[in-house]
């Protein structure tokens, strides 16, 4: 309640050339309450009887919320008891929550810097928690960034605070504010700030080319000096209590949409407290400078290898590829939401970005592709031949498919060393390069160099016409004439 004292304090301060925010500020009233106590100092307060009554209906609602969420501001607040019917101001609420918390509203007077348009500004990280993929829980970032004039706001969630996610972060703050600022002001994080000695700072290479297309100048805050990102550091505190709260999200596609609704229709379109302007009109895009026509792929970039799973492993999971690129090395690119796989400038396979752990990405066109190799290559017929020698040959095959080698070629110089060496010769060598786990025609050739002799070989004459030539015969199964002859004898 204002007592004379209170009043003139409002007055002594007035003298001091503090403006009416600044006093607000220092004895906790509003700036309302402030200018009529300086224009008619003895204006004694009427007491407007029953304001709270509206409110009653309501009291045992907020009283659980704030439990759940000590720290829940009052727009918020608000925001839920309109949805029940609440038609009253928000000062009412206000006074209810400082009864309700016990807070002390008395705070310091401070001086207040502000930026040309298009001149500065802000960002810094805040950590929010994490989101849940089923076993596996991601840690939840948000970079913020504010232009410093009009405190028009954009917050970018990820799951990560690593280089790339910084830059497609900051590259989307600028596409939302529609240009860039002459100064971009940081904290001393890794990703921009890597040594600072006093004075001397040493700027992140990769930062400084980042920045360095756009024309903007880095500025680095001080060591353990908060206030001179101000703007920034109310800003995380508003996105931690003003649009978090309440807000439910499987995922950070999901929470993302729901941040650029609250961008767009609350808080870049309120009338924000200390300029007393609607951000998103106070922005004077002008002063901005154009984003280039040719900018950086700003998505997260690594080469990978192909492994005979027809697949690249990134982020603790794995995404496939098409079969034919096993055993290469391809590119793969990430932001958000996708995965992109390239091999020489080709783009080879696109994936929704997963955020669980140990999952396999794949798409059923590679899996089929796949079943069509298999099939191609038991068709040819010099592994037809081949697999006549048996079990062993399957399953010497089967070894060669999942290492991923040449398979055609090998076959061939295996049925070559058939025709020189034997049958017998052959299936002994396989066994053993089966056990010793060698695959390869260069093994089998190794094996049977050392331990066999060549059969004596007649060359078959040669005919005219090629195809004829290469014709070759698979070996027979003796089994099969038993078979034959046991089942005469029965009939006998």
């Amino acid at each position: 309640m204002i007592d004379m004292r209170m009043v003139f304090e409002i007055h002594r301060l007035k003298d001091m050339g503090m403006s009416n925010r600044e006093i607000a500020s220092a004895i906790g009233c509003s700036r309302k309450t402030v200018s009529k106590y300086i224009a008619n100092p003895e204006l004694k307060p009427s007491k407007r009887k029953g304001r709270t009554l509206k409110l009653s209906p309501y009291h045992d609602y907020i009283r659980e919320i704030i439990n759940k969420y000590p720290k829940l501001k009052a727009p918020v607040v608000l925001r839920q008891i309109q949805g029940k019917g609440f038609d009253g101001e928000i000062s009412i609420l206000r006074d209810f929550l400082r009864k309700l918390r016990g807070q002390s509203l008395t705070r310091q007077a401070y001086s207040r810097f502000e930026s040309e348009p298009g001149q500065q500004m802000q960002v810094d990280w805040g950590h929010f928690g994490a989101i849940s993929y089923g076993k596996t829980k991601r840690k939840l970032y948000g970079l913020a960034v504010i232009e410093s004039h009009s405190r028009m706001l954009y917050v970018f969630f990820t799951h990560s605070q690593k280089q790339e996610a910084l830059h497609q972060a900051l590259f989307d703050a600028f596409k939302y504010f529609g240009g860039t600022p002459g100064e971009l002001v940081v904290d001393n994080m890794i990703t921009a700030v890597t040594e600072r000695t006093g004075s001397l700072i040493r700027f992140n290479d990769r930062f400084l080319n980042f920045l360095l297309p756009f024309g903007i100048k880095p500025v680095a805050c001080n060591i353990r000096s908060p206030y001179e990102k101000g703007k920034i550091e109310r800003s995380i505190h508003y996105i931690r209590h003003n649009f978090l709260p309440l807000k439910e999200f499987n995922n950070l596609s999901q929470l993302q949409s729901q941040a650029m609704e609250w961008l767009n229709n609350t808080a870049n379109t309120r009338t924000h407290s200390t300029t007393g302007e609607i951000p998103v009109k106070r922005l004077q895009s002008d002063q901005l400078k154009k984003l280039p026509d040719l900018v950086s792929d700003y998505r997260e970039i690594q080469s990978l290898h192909v492994h005979k799973d027809f697949a690249v492993r990134f982020d603790s999971n794995t995404y496939t590829v098409p079969v034919w690129a096993i055993g290469k090395t391809a590119v793969l690119k990430a932001d958000q939401e996708k995965v992109w796989v390239y091999y020489k400038a080709r783009c080879i396979a696109v994936h929704s970005r997963s955020w669980k752990k140990q999952e396999r990405i794949e798409l059923e066109s590679h899996k089929s592709q796949l079943h069509k190799l298999r099939k191609r290559r038991l068709a040819d017929k010099n592994v037809l031949a081949f697999l006549s020698l048996g079990q062993t040959a399957l399953d010497y095959l089967n070894e060669l498919e999942q290492k991923g080698s040449p398979l055609k070629k090998d076959i061939l110089r295996i049925m070559t060393l058939k025709d020189e060496y034997g049958d017998s010769s052959m299936i002994i060598a396989l066994n053993k390069a089966l056990d010793l786990k060698l695959y390869g025609a260069d093994y089998i050739q190794n094996i049977l160099y050392q331990e066999m002799k060549p059969k004596t070989c007649h060359p078959p004459v040669k005919l005219k016409k090629n195809m004829l030539n290469e014709i070759r015969l698979c070996s027979p199964n003796l089994a099969e004439y038993d078979a034959l002859v046991l089942k005469k004898r029965k009939k006998i």
